[in-house]
Order: structure tokens, then sequence, then C-alpha cells
């Protein structure tokens, strides 16, 4: 749903309340903080594009079963009641896996968000992306690699069912 802020504030509660995903449309002023993974916002003028991809994302996480992850401003990472501790490093690449959960990131989009003023060494982000696995992996999230194309944060497979291909 399409949310006028901060106009339709009163609306904005009744969708929270049911779980409807909502696109906040920020006209003027500050937009409000965000902490609900169906939740975003974008300010006006903004191309068409951009909307509709923020509205896409949303649509995709509504329809990722069990609790959707999130990232507190602590750095930790909850799902449902349970948390991890994130180092800084860890939490901006959780954050642009988390951007585009059950999407595939780019190498060079996770190296961006990890680190904006320098590019590491290949090795860096490897090695960063393999301690991300493991600290995950407690809230029944995986951290998968789709070969030459990035990585893709994703709900862990129910014990017992088949495992996903490699």
């Amino acid at each position: 749903m399409l949310i006028d802020w901060p106009a339709e504030q009163g609306r904005l509660q009744a969708l929270r309340a049911t779980g409807t995903p909502r696109l906040l449309v920020v006209r003027d002023g500050d937009p409000p903080v965000v902490s609900d993974p169906l939740e975003d916002w974008v300010r006006l003028p903004a191309p068409d594009a951009d909307v509709a991809a923020r509205v896409a994302t949303l649509a995709a996480r509504a329809r990722t079963p069990g609790e959707m992850p999130w990232i507190d401003d602590d750095g930790l990472l909850h799902r449902g009641d349970a948390w991890v501790a994130l180092s800084p490093v860890e939490a901006a690449l959780a954050g642009a896996l988390l951007d585009r959960f059950g999407t595939v990131v780019s190498r060079e989009a996770l190296t961006r968000r990890a680190w904006p003023a320098s590019a590491p060494s290949r090795n860096a982000l490897d090695v960063h992306v393999l301690r991300l696995r493991r600290r995950i992996a407690p809230l029944r999230l995986e951290l998968r690699t789709v070969r030459a194309r990035g990585y893709l944060l994703q709900p862990a497979a129910e014990p017992g069912s088949p495992p996903a291909p490699r």
C-alpha cells in the first residue's frame, strides 16, 4: 500500500496492525524511522523505476515464510524472538542483503556498502561473508553464493527437507 506521509499517519497505524506491506511517500519534511521490514519510504519526486523497485522488494518480503529478519540501530540482527550481534562490517553486509532479501546482491554492491571509502581485497569480502554465514545460522538464515553473480540471503531450509542445490 502507498501511504502519503505524514498526512495518512492514522491509516499507516491500521496497516501496521494488519501486517500489510507499506511504502511511505514522503512529499515534504523528514521521513519516519522505519524498523519494520514490511515498511519503506521514498521521497518524491522519485523515478517510477525506484518506486516500483521498492514496492517489489516489499512484496517479496511479505511472501517470505516465517519472521522477516531486521537489524536494529545497535547492530543486532533479529528474527522472531532470537537475535545475534554483528560487527559493523557484518551489519553493513547484512543490511545490503536484507534490503534485497531473497534476491541476489552483487559482490560490488556488498563492497560499496561495507567499505564506502575504499575497496578491500577480494579475500576480505570472502572472510566477512564466511563470518556472517556462521553468525546468522542460529537465526535459521542462510547466505548462499550464486556463482558469478553474488550472494543471496534467505530462510534456511526446514529440518528434514532436502538440501537446496548449491
